[in-house]
């Protein structure tokens, strides 16, 4: 089992981070996780390469894992992001 503080503190440890929400979606059993991290350290990178950068980063504990998600964001695709939901609610 992954304990969320756990990928909450190799992502931290990593990079900068602005916003970072971790839902399990396993239930508490820790199988399936997703993530939404916002950092600065995006700037200038396409969605393939922040993924590949999280995969990589929580290589180890995503092999745990049943499923994993990720929403990697710029801040400002973030204030869009949250725009865009607050207009949908």
């Amino acid at each position: 089992m992954i304990a969320t503080a756990e990928l909450e503190s190799a992502i931290r440890t990593a990079i900068p981070v602005q916003h970072l929400e971790i839902i399990d979606q396993s239930n508490g059993c820790g199988e399936n996780y997703a993530v939404l991290v916002v950092s600065e350290a995006f700037e200038g990178k396409t969605t393939l390469a922040r993924h590949r950068y999280i995969n990589e980063l929580l290589r180890d504990q995503i092999a745990l894992m049943h499923a994993f998600s990720q929403k990697s964001l710029t801040p400002k695709q973030y204030q869009e992001y949250l725009a865009k939901n607050a207009g949908a609610a």
